[in-house]
């Protein structure tokens, strides 16, 4: 019932035009589907992808023969064979958007032939809270020039709504987000992710985002909170973090962004220093941790011995996940474990470059993850948060 029986890819296009790869795997009760994403701001010690015209044609040689005949329900050992199959620490030899792909249609594939949804399968009869919506609404810098110094703005409503009403506030105040800049004479477009790009400080992004959670408070009676992706690897020189009108020391960028964390009562601040600084990260945690998520993505790309590195560090209190930097489903499982064993929280997370796959929001939600990031708005981004009411009726 759930031995693999046929295996297809190809090359589709992703939310920036690009070629990514899309797998569909069937079982003789079952079939699924899955695509990778790409990032554009990424770390370094990311699994490796190829280009994926390249990546389809040797994996449909050398990778899709070896899976066949394989059982979708053990998923482990699929990964493994995808392992073994690649022969390096990170699928530079097959790709990991190949790896990626076809993990996640694996997996698909055996929960449909076993009549059940992705996140039922994987979660079982303890997937039975729903994780927040986490919404870009103002974006800058590597996924849009001349904007914000901070990469992503973000907003999150408060724990008491469902996932419908979480969903519609974020839009609200992406909406209002473009009405009160429009009042302000400021034109601009959308960044890769959806988020609006205009040219503008931070201090202004953040008083428009604290002006329109305000005005969905009213509308809606939601409360939502603020929070940042600094994404600061992208601003280290080696010595100092450069923003356009000074330099930061490692200090004076600790101290920064505890005192934004203060000013603007943010509840999620994501990569707030380089990639290598568990110290400055532990100096940040300690400052702020009681009352805000210090998410790490590029320090710790879903890998577990870079997150164990952060555990014994306090480095952190949270953990971006992203399938497609470590490969597998195996390996995302892995690491979503060492973090909530340690009592670190975890968000699921797109990627810039994105398809209309849903399969995160059923990995959020099966891996009790306190938030999915995934945007507000744009085809690619909406299919995820409509996917996420979908799971939470059947909850």
């Amino acid at each position: 019932m759930t031995a693999i029986e046929v295996i297809e890819l190809r090359t589709i296009q992703d939310s920036r035009g690009n070629p990514t790869v899309e797998a569909d795997i069937y079982t003789q009760s079952g079939y699924g589907r899955s695509a990778a994403p790409s990032g554009a701001s990424t770390g370094t010690l990311e699994a490796q992808v190829k280009a994926p015209k390249e990546a389809v044609e040797n994996a449909l040689q050398n990778v899709i023969p070896a899976l066949i005949g394989m059982d979708s329900a053990d998923q482990e050992s699929f990964d493994d064979q995808l392992r073994d199959l690649d022969g390096t620490v990170n699928f530079s030899e097959i790709g990991a958007n190949i790896a990626v792909a076809l993990s996640l249609a694996n997996a698909k594939a055996a929960a449909s032939s076993m009549g059940m949804p992705l996140f039922r399968y994987l979660g079982g009869a303890f997937a039975n809270e729903m994780p927040l919506p986490l919404g870009n609404i103002i974006g800058g810098g590597a996924h849009a020039e001349n904007a914000t110094e901070i990469q992503e703005f973000l907003v999150v409503p408060g724990d008491t709504v469902d996932a419908e009403e979480a969903v519609f506030a974020n839009a609200a105040i992406h909406r209002n987000v473009k009405q009160l800049l429009a009042k302000r004479g400021k034109s601009c477009g959308k960044g890769d992710e959806g988020a609006w790009a205009p040219q503008i400080d931070d201090a202004l992004a953040f008083e428009l985002i604290a002006e329109a959670t305000g005005l969905v408070k009213d509308e809606m009676n939601i409360t939502v909170d603020m929070g940042i992706d600094v994404a600061a690897s992208q601003m280290w020189d080696g010595e100092g973090y450069r923003y356009r009108g000074q330099v930061r020391s490692t200090e004076e960028q600790v101290a920064y962004i505890a005192e934004l964390v203060d000013k603007y009562n943010l509840v999620y601040v994501e990569d707030p220093l380089h990639e290598n600084d568990y110290d400055a990260f532990s100096d940040l945690n300690n400052l702020v941790g009681d009352r805000c998520l210090v998410c790490g993505d590029d320090i710790f790309v879903t890998q577990v011995d870079r997150i164990q590195q952060g555990i014994d560090t306090d480095a952190a209190n949270c953990v971006l996940i992203k399938p497609n930097q470590v490969g597998t489903l195996t390996d995302t499982y892995e690491a979503v474990r060492l973090a909530h064993t340690h009592g670190l929280d975890t968000v699921m997370s797109h990627r810039s470059g994105e398809t209309t796959d849903t399969t995160i929001a059923h990995l959020a939600t099966a891996f009790s993850c306190v938030f999915l990031k995934c945007g507000v708005v744009g085809g690619e981004r909406i299919a995820k948060l409509n996917e996420l009411i979908r799971i939470e009726e059947q909850l």
